[in-house]
C-alpha cells in the first residue's frame, strides 16, 4: 500500500470514528436529568445514512488541507464529520422519488427503501442541522470566533441557495435538455464543487490564515477538482457497472440528464477531466512538498474507478 493510500485510509477512518461520536445513538438519547427522547427510526436511520461505505472525498480534503497547513487533525475532525454530515444528507434527497428515484447507493438500499419515504426526509433534515451544530458548538476554544461563525457561514452558503441546493433545481430543470458546456460547468460548480470547495475552507479556516494568495491557490484547485470529479461520475456512469459504482449503472442516461460525455463524447469527457487535474497542480504551483497530497489527491480522483 502506497503512502498516500495510507493517509486515505488514516483519514478515512479518523473521520469514521469521529461521526460515531457525533451521530446519535440508536438508543435512547438522554439530553438532561429531566428529558429524554425516545428510540425511533430517526437515530437508525442517520447511521444508515452515513455509516454505510462512502470514498469520504470531502472529509479527506479537509484533513489534506489542514495538514498542508500544518493543522494537527485532532483540531479538523469538527469539520470533516460536518462536510460529510451534509453530503450524506443531500444522497439521502437526492435519492428520493421526487428528485433521482434511485435504489441503490453505496451498494446498499437508498435510505428511502431500506426504511420509508419520510424517514428518509426527517433523516436528511436532521444530519442538515447536525453538521451546523456540530460547527457551532464545537469545543476547541482555541478556534477564533470570527472563523466558527464563517465556518458556519462557509458550509451555508455552499449547501444552500447560492450553492448545492441551487445546483440540484438546476439539475433537475435540465432534464431532457442539452445544456453548452458552460452551463453545465455553472450547474456542476453548485451541485457538486461548491461543498468540494467549503471542504477545503473549513480547514482553511481552522487554520486562521491570513494569506488571501494562498487561499486562493487552495480555492482554485479545490474548484477544479470538483468538475474533475463530477466530470468522472459521469463518465463512470456509462463504463462502470453497478457493483463497482455502488449505484445504479446507467441512472443518468435512463434520466435523460446532460452530462459531460452526452456534451462532449466519452474521449472527450475523459481528457476535460484530465484539463481539470492539470488545473488543479497548475493552483498549487510553487507550493511546497507539504502540498503533494492535495496533488495526489487529484490524481485519485481524476483515475478513479468508483
Amino acid at each position: 500500500m502506497s503512502e498516500f493510500s495510507q493517509r486515505l485510509t488514516l483519514y478515512k477512518s479518523r473521520v469514521d470514528n469521529a461521526l460515531d461520536h457525533y451521530l446519535p445513538a440508536n438508543g435512547t438519547a438522554q439530553h438532561n436529568a429531566n428529558h429524554s427522547v425516545e428510540t425511533t427510526l430517526l437515530q437508525q436511520a442517520m447511521r444508515y445514512a452515513i455509516t454505510n461505505g462512502g470514498k469520504r472525498v470531502r472529509p479527506v480534503l479537509t484533513y489534506a488541507t489542514g495538514t498542508a497547513l500544518g493543522i494537527p487533525l485532532e483540531k479538523l475532525d469538527v469539520a470533516a464529520c460536518s462536510v460529510e454530515m451534509m453530503h450524506a444528507y443531500s444522497l439521502v434527497h437526492d435519492d428520493l422519488p421526487a428528485m433521482d428515484d434511485d435504489d441503490l447507493r453505496r451498494g446498499q438500499p437508498t435510505l428511502h427503501r431500506q426504511f420509508d419515504e419520510a424517514t428518509a426526509i426527517l433523516a436528511g433534515d436532521a444530519l442538515q442541522a447536525l453538521a451546523f451544530t456540530v460547527l457551532a458548538t464545537n469545543p476547541d476554544d482555541s478556534i477564533d470566533p470570527k472563523s466558527r461563525l464563517r465556518m458556519v457561514s462557509v458550509l451555508g452558503e455552499a449547501s444552500g441557495a447560492r450553492g448545492m441546493a441551487a445546483g440540484q433545481a438546476i439539475d433537475l430543470e435540465s432534464v431532457g435538455k442539452t445544456l453548452t458546456l458552460q452551463q453545465l460547468e455553472d450547474m456542476h460548480r453548485l451541485k457538486t464543487g461548491a461543498l468540494i470547495r467549503a471542504s477545503a475552507k473549513l480547514a482553511v479556516l481552522v487554520a486562521d490564515s491570513t494569506d488571501t494568495v494562498l487561499q486562493d491557490k487552495i480555492d482554485g484547485y479545490a474548484g477544479a477538482i470538483g468538475l474533475s470529479f463530477q466530470i468522472v461520475d459521469d463518465i463512470l456512469d456509462i463504463t462502470g457497472d453497478t457493483e463497482t459504482l455502488g449505484k445504479t449503472q446507467g441512472a443518468d442516461i435512463a434520466l435523460n440528464k446532460p452530462t459531460y460525455p452526452a456534451l462532449l463524447g466519452l474521449d472527450g469527457a475523459s481528457d476535460y477531466a484530465q484539463k481539470m487535474h492539470t488545473a488543479a497542480l497548475d493552483h498549487l504551483s510553487g507550493l511546497g512538498t507539504a502540498f503533494d497530497e492535495l496533488r495526489q489527491l487529484s490524481e485519485f480522483i481524476v483515475n478513479r474507478s468508483n
